[in-house]
């Protein structure tokens, strides 16, 4: 065994506060809560990056697809051929042929934009992000090519829930004599969906494929066919295959590269974010030399008694091993578990805190989704915590050695 009864008796003697101040003296003690708190502050953090990610690019993907084709100047007229191609290509799960609008939505309580997307009933009904979402209503009056869906917070906006119309206005208006004339119609409301993503519960309308191609004058054709693959990592090199089958007059776009830079963006914030959240635990450590050093300084003369009494150096050493390695581990064990508590509370936390102090904390409109995430990647939350070992073990080092340096001669010369 390493370390004998001896050692680990003489430790915790050591860290038994001889003031009435608790287990620990007071450095100790800050530097077992600043272990603590770096460790769960870091898991948390990483968990919440991680899972606003993950539910960032499952909401997105979800609605948009992986890949997306579009016409550059005319409407594509062939699509059922070519979406027949595209399904041919390998790694291809769905292409689903749309049209594509910007339109004002108007209510008799208010008046915003929206972007419409004309679907068939069955394309909708696969996008599970949406169809199995519907808080209002139902899909009946869609299947029919008589209602529209929109999001939950656009029908909060309008005022309005399903089974009640609103109107809705093209700016690509019928052409007269005197001009061109905003088209508008009034529109059934079949059911309102809720995403979660406030970008889209906000501003996207599903409207009938052939609904669409009426209302926007796309009659037997369509602005775009929208692609899913079977892995998003894919889906540069699938989109050059979508691109030859496409043929000329079509831009063909990936995921990654119409939300590249935000995915970038938030990966270059976790990297930086995990940088800064290590220094914590690395002042935290600092302060466990600092601790021990002072502690050998003031044991100064028992360390001499016991060397003239046969401890050897490594015994010694050991001692201060065990009093300096305790209090890292201790602080990494009650950090991981903080961390691993609050990661799956979160969001139970968050509307606590919202209601104590009577503020939004996670706004949906700045932050896109309406609820914290935390997605926990268990390698890296046990990469943290053998960093906050390492780190503490690390930091005990130099006060051991020290401690078994010290001349018992010399020691109680002067004392």
């Amino acid at each position: 065994m390493i370390f004998g009864p001896f050692e680990r008796m003489v430790a915790a003697r050591y860290l038994r506060a001889r003031r009435k101040e608790g287990f620990v003296s007071v450095i100790a003690g800050f530097s077992l809560v600043g272990i603590a708190l770096g460790v769960a502050t870091l898991i948390i953090v990483m968990a919440v990056m991680n899972g606003f990610r993950a539910d960032i690019m499952d909401r997105i993907l979800g609605v948009n697809g992986h890949i997306n084709a579009y016409g550059t100047s005319l409407a594509i007229t062939d699509y059922d051929a070519k979406t027949a191609l595209v399904k041919a290509i390998p790694g291809v799960v769905d292409a689903t042929p749309l049209v594509e609008g910007q339109v004002i939505v108007t209510t008799d309580r208010n008046t915003g934009g929206a972007l419409v997307r004309g679907m068939t009933h069955e394309d909708v009904t696969r996008m599970s992000a949406v169809s199995d979402h519907i808080i209002d209503g139902s899909l009946a009056p869609y299947i029919e090519g008589e209602g529209i869906l929109i999001g939950s917070r656009m029908a909060e906006h309008f005022g309005v829930k399903a089974g009640e119309q609103v109107t809705v206005i093209s700016p690509r208006g019928n052409v007269t004599a005197f001009g061109s004339a905003p088209r508008s119609h009034s529109f059934l409301v079949a059911g309102v969906f809720n995403v979660g993503m406030s970008d889209y519960d906000s501003t996207i309308v599903f409207m009938p494929l052939a609904l669409a191609q009426t209302y926007f004058k796309y009659l037997g054709a369509v602005t775009g066919i929208e692609i899913r693959i079977k892995n998003p990592d894919e889906a540069r090199a699938t989109a050059l295959e979508v691109g030859k089958v496409m043929g000329p007059g079509v831009r063909v776009l990936s995921w990654e590269e119409t939300n590249g830079p935000f995915f970038n963006a938030l990966q270059v914030e976790r990297n930086v974010m995990f940088l800064i959240l290590t220094l914590i635990i690395l002042v935290a450590a600092l302060n466990i030399i600092s601790g021990l050093i002072m502690l050998v300084k003031d044991k100064g003369r028992d360390i001499a008694i016991l060397r003239t009494m046969g401890a050897t150096r490594g015994m010694v050493m050991r001692v201060f091993l065990i009093a300096g390695a305790s209090v890292g581990v201790t602080g990494t064990i009650l950090g991981f578990v903080l961390g691993l508590v609050f990661c799956d509370n979160i969001e139970n936390i968050r509307q606590f805190l919202q209601r104590i102090t009577g503020t939004e904390l996670f706004s949906p409109e700045i932050y896109y989704l309406t609820q914290i995430p935390a997605k926990m990647d268990w390698h890296e939350t046990l990469s943290v915590v053998a960093m906050a070992l390492v780190l503490s073990l690390a930091a005990t080092l130099y006060p051991s050695w020290r401690a078994a340096r010290t001349d018992p001669v010399e020691a109680l010369r002067y004392e």
